[in-house]
């Protein structure tokens, strides 16, 4: 029942499919952002215009938005997808009000507690060898997919970066080979991964079969080869099916072991193999250094751990009292 009550001299928002959709479009554009951020703006107030009208909410008060939050979570989305709904539902209407529109009924109600740690696991030594000595790498697909894995696994690169990329990218910094990225948030590729020869060789393998047709800078590192969409970027979807699918092969089909997985993983490796924090954290491209801190808790968390020196005592224990 809705307990909030609004002024009966605040506006009614008659909001049939066509005059919501003109708002958000107003809001859309008066946003100060990129574009991409524009579109992803209008994409999450989606299930919100949509469940307004499900709902025949005409004048919404805040116990309108409470349980709109509520029908999220029965949707059983992520603690940060609910929480980036909720967000640009208030900026919505924290625009109305500041246009006279209506009134900031969202004002104050909170997103979802994010969960400590991390949504996705890293894969251990055993499944990434196993995962790369499977992969077939004769046909094109097999060189540009193992490329691909490969990459992701020894550079911690996002799916997102790894789709911005152009061959062009691919230069020379100090007399190595690295990879100009476009960073999470970022509007230029000012940031970039070092590549070994052990990430390179199987890049510039793959780019090798694909020399029937001239390449420029400007195409894609890694595109489609489908008759659909031949020649064009690989979107982060296909990525994610590509890594999903090799997982399965080698017989592992879990939610928690992703694409997103490999950036935990190559960022896990090269703290355990003796990076520094500031050394993983420029790895990993954080922006805050308590994100890469988490990595390092979890690897003390499992080496440290006083599970094992419980174990222990027990094990004594029983050697002195073998009888109880």
């Amino acid at each position: 029942m809705r307990k909030t009550v609004v002024d009966t001299n605040a506006p009614v928002l008659q909001y049939d499919k066509d005059q919501l959709t003109l708002l958000i479009l107003r809001f859309i554009s008066a946003l100060d952002l990129k574009q991409s951020s524009k579109y992803t703006y209008q994409r999450e107030l989606k299930p919100f215009s949509e469940w307004v009208i499900k709902n025949k909410v005409k004048q919404p008060v805040r116990d309108d938005i409470l349980q709109y939050k509520a029908f999220l979570e029965k949707q059983e989305l992520s603690p940060l997808t609910i929480s980036s709904y909720i967000v640009v539902v208030r900026r919505f209407f924290e625009w109305m009000e500041s246009e006279k529109i209506y009134p900031n009924v969202a004002r104050g109600v909170k997103g979802m507690k994010r969960n400590r740690g991390f949504r996705k696991d890293p894969l251990t030594l055993t499944q990434i060898q196993k995962l790369l000595d499977h992969m077939e790498r004769e046909s094109k697909r097999g060189k540009r997919d193992f490329a691909i894995i490969n990459l992701l696994i020894r550079t911690g690169l996002r799916t997102i970066e790894l789709v911005r990329s152009n061959i062009g990218d691919i230069r020379q910094e100090s007399g190595e080979s690295v990879l100009w990225v476009q960073g999470k948030g970022r509007d230029s590729k000012d940031e970039f991964v070092l590549l070994t020869d052990q990430t390179l060789l199987p890049i510039q393998d793959y780019l090798k079969k694909c020399r029937k047709k001239r390449l420029r800078e400007n195409d894609p590192l890694f595109s489609s080869i489908s008759d659909r969409n031949q020649g064009m970027r690989l979107t982060t979807r296909s990525i994610s099916r590509i890594v999903k699918e090799n997982l399965r092969l080698i017989g592992i089909d879990n939610l928690r072991l992703t694409a997103h997985s490999l950036r935990h993983t190559a960022i896990t490796l090269a703290l355990q193999g003796g990076a520094s924090l500031q050394e993983a954290q420029a790895l990993g491209r954080h922006a805050n250094i308590n994100t890469t801190m988490i990595y390092a808790h979890n690897i003390n968390r499992v080496s440290n751990a006083p599970e094992r020196k419980i174990d222990e005592l027990l094990r004594q224990d029983r050697e002195k009292n073998p009888k109880i």
